[in-house]
């Protein structure tokens, strides 16, 4: 794959899981990685070390994406590091919430789309000044976009969401030269998705891939990589199954 070395990166929710994995796999290609944590700060602290003694760059930066400011506090803390080149945005921070449609709060609801929407739209704005020629967004869509998957309707309409933003930013940032696209998951072992560590979990989950393993961080993060890479400079506006072939 094509070096980053030189590259800036900005990984939304990197403190654990796919975001975690997103940032290590930035940084060992060589990128300096922005390390972006909600309230795991202690979690981000240990990415960041674990990127320097590896002999790669990071620092955390700090903000609650489900504030209506979030976004907009976190632009700025890049801006003040990066000036203005940002080459990398990963934007994966979300939430999720599995509940029957007669038992979805209002709250719940608001804080998904808060979180998974609201928050990577309003991120991308403030960061245009620092996004340029050759820059690269990659969004945290799911499978659920594109399938039922358990009792995750709202959560799934959030990430249908992020694939129509795909298209729409794809569109709209190609004349700056800026390449928009998805990673588009599966199950993934990861504390949103506690029920694989259920035997029951895990049947149901092997039950619907063609590959039979539980994913791991690790098996996403390499698609980032990619679509973050000059490989992928042909790609955009795409949403790419990186999920084991799940429901085909």
């Amino acid at each position: 794959m094509s070096t980053l070395t030189g590259k800036t990166a900005l990984v939304t929710g990197a403190s654990r899981g796919i975001g975690r994995a997103a940032a290590l796999a930035l940084a060992k290609a060589g990128a300096q990685v922005l390390v972006h944590y909600g309230s795991a700060q202690n979690e981000a602290d240990a990415v960041v070390a674990e990127i320097t003694q590896a002999g790669g760059r990071a620092q955390k930066v700090g903000a609650d994406l489900g504030k209506p400011d979030g976004p907009h506090e976190l632009a700025r803390q890049v801006r003040d590091i990066v000036g203005d080149r940002l080459d990398i945005l990963v934007a994966n921070a979300g939430v999720s919430r599995a509940a029957p449609i007669e038992e979805l709060t209002v709250e719940d609801f608001d804080q998904l789309f808060a979180v998974n929407v609201r928050a990577p739209y309003f991120l991308v704005q403030q960061l245009l000044p620092s996004l340029c020629k050759g820059s690269s967004i990659v969004f945290t869509s799911s499978l659920a976009a594109r399938a039922a998957v358990g009792t995750l309707s709202a959560y799934a309409a959030t990430k249908g969401a992020i694939d129509t933003m795909v298209k729409h930013f794809a569109a709209a940032l190609g004349e700056r030269g800026i390449r928009v696209n998805a990673v588009a998951p599966g199950v993934v072992e990861t504390d949103m998705s506690n029920f694989t560590k259920t035997e029951a979990g895990r049947d149901v989950t092997l039950g619907m891939q063609a590959l039979k393993r539980i994913a791991k961080p690790d098996d996403i993060a390499g698609a980032v990589a990619f679509l973050a890479s000059d490989d992928a400079r042909w790609i955009t506006g795409d949403t790419l199954r990186v999920d084991g072939g799940s429901k085909l």
